[in-house]
């Protein structure tokens, strides 16, 4: 009886919308939030951007104190695996299953590979293929060794970095949106540069209302939009990221067995479950032939939208169910 009256005062409270925009991460971390006034929706909002903050100690590859650089100066040292966080170890863990379920065309270990491609971008340089090649020798995820009583990793390889930039963000998104639904909330939307996890839906809708990027256009979105609920999206492409040399783009997604971005040009969307495995899928299925990427989806429950321009126009193909996500 308890618990329906405290199920019966929620829903006679009005729940207001609130908004919060932070930088963080290199990009703005918005979260909205339904709740009934402003002062708890400013706190369970800090408590978010602090929670990013602890995640960001650990995680980043810009920070020489992160706990994963740290990891990562150690790597080809010791054949003995090291004790850590358990933040992580789970990551590292959720990638090497990600790595293993891809086919490799995800992997976290491409962090000197990716470090060379965001300096080329930045002095315009492209580089060269001998280059490409010798730091492409430094990656691998069959050399992280793992072990799983002690929560200890080792990178095997000497030279090896760890890159999370294409499963931390919507990691991160995932956990403050559990971190809201532990502290009750029903109805929130994080937004973490792109990777986004919808809570419920807001009040008298039927869900949340989101566009999608068309290929190549930061500016212009999809004619439809998709409708979602306690759902994650993620959109990969090459919008703000990429690099044009002898008539081609290459993208900030880099192919694992070549090195170079790639330059396909599609905007891939997933909606999944979990906010890490839309984000990580998003870069998988950018590489895979369009049937495998839709196969690999389906088989992890998540929906797949790849969508390339023919002459200007869009071409849009999906997997099965993803139709029932368009706002009709």
């Amino acid at each position: 009886m308890a618990c329906l009256t405290g199920i019966a005062f929620a829903a006679a409270a009005q729940l207001q919308r609130f908004s919060f925009t932070q930088p963080k991460m290199g990009s703005p971390l918005t979260i909205i939030i339904y709740c009934e006034d402003s002062l708890r929706a400013a706190t369970l909002a800090k408590g978010c951007y602090t929670l990013v903050d602890h995640y960001v100690d650990i995680y980043s590859d810009y920070i020489d104190s992160s706990e994963l650089n740290r990891l990562c100066a150690r790597s080809g040292k010791t054949t003995e695996p090291i004790v850590v966080s358990g933040e992580l170890y789970d990551l590292l863990w959720a990638s090497k299953k990600a790595w293993l379920l891809s086919d490799g065309t995800f992997d976290i270990t491409l962090g000197p590979v990716t470090r060379l491609w965001r300096k080329a971008r930045k002095e315009k340089i492209f580089p060269a293929d001998s280059l490409i090649k010798a730091t492409l020798a430094r990656t691998g995820c069959s050399n992280i060794r793992f072990d799983t009583v002690r929560k200890a990793v080792c990178l095997l390889r000497p030279g090896m970095q760890i890159d999370f930039g294409g499963i931390a963000q919507g990691y991160i998104a995932q956990k403050l949106a559990d971190y809201l639904s532990s502290k009750r909330i029903v109805s929130a939307l994080i937004n973490v540069s792109g990777d986004i996890v919808a809570l419920g839906a807001p009040p008298g809708t039927e869900g949340w209302t989101l566009g999608i990027n068309m290929p190549e256009n930061e500016d212009d979105v999809l004619p439809k939009h998709v409708l979602l609920q306690s759902m994650a999206i993620t959109t990969s492409g090459d919008v703000y990221q990429y690099m044009e040399h002898d008539g081609k783009r290459y993208s900030h997604i880099v192919n694992p067995a070549t090195g170079y971005g790639i330059t396909s040009q599609r905007n891939v969307t997933v909606i999944a479950k979990d906010g890490a495995l839309a984000d990580w899928l998003t870069k998988a299925c950018s590489i895979l032939p369009v049937k495998k990427a839709k196969k690999l989806a389906v088989s992890l429950g998540a929906e797949v939208l790849i969508v390339t321009l023919k002459k200007g126009k869009p071409v849009l193909q999906s997997t099965r169910g993803f139709k029932k996500y368009w706002k009709q």
